[in-house]
């Protein structure tokens, strides 16, 4: 995790429904774009984090949310540094031949949320916000690049609620049996 002096970060999931086995040949040209996706990801100013499987170079391993969706989760300095290395860099062309190796998407499968600098957030606390966002729409809580909401926005909304316990993760994700997370190296 690389250091920062904010007091929050952005925290993010992608989900996407697999049209092929990762090892069928169709799905070649994406499997072949993870390493230099992933090692420009590491290196964009403003990454903070991201979620790989134990002893893997990424989270496709990793299957929290059914059997053919994979999984990308991150943490960012800043919405502009997400954005920026989702739509201003060579993670671009995934984005555009996403049709060629996942599913269309019927419901939210991006979902955007801040957390306190240092946090790590879990899977389950991931699938748990996208979930919020399926279900509730945009909030300071849940939201998505079209629908952003600033960290004071989201600190203001949370002062706002009257503590309760955390919502437990969608079933898909138990945290006594997901797979162990490792931090990428700095």
């Amino acid at each position: 995790m690389t250091a920062s002096s904010q007091a929050a970060h952005l925290a993010q999931l992608n989900v996407s429904t697999l049209l092929h086995p990762l090892d069928d040949p169709r799905m070649s040209p994406f499997v072949e774009m993870l390493d230099p996706i992933n090692a420009a990801a590491d290196d964009t100013p403003g990454f903070v984090w991201r979620l790989v499987a134990e002893g893997d170079a990424d989270a496709t391993a990793l299957r929290p949310a059914g059997e053919n969706v994979i999984v990308n989760m991150s943490v960012w300095e800043t919405r502009e540094s997400l954005w920026d290395f989702t739509y201003r860099t060579g993670h671009l062309e995934v984005v555009r031949h996403r049709r060629d190796w996942f599913e269309r998407h019927v419901e939210a499968h991006l979902v955007l949320w801040w957390v306190p600098a240092g946090h790590i957030p879990t899977v389950g606390e991931a699938l748990e916000r996208l979930a919020d966002l399926r279900a509730n729409g945009p909030s300071p809580r849940a939201f998505t690049f079209v629908s952003a909401y600033s960290a004071v926005e989201a600190a203001e909304a949370a002062e706002a609620v009257p503590a309760q316990e955390e919502p437990e993760a969608p079933d898909a994700v138990d945290a006594a049996t997901a797979p162990p997370v490792a931090l990428v190296p700095e």
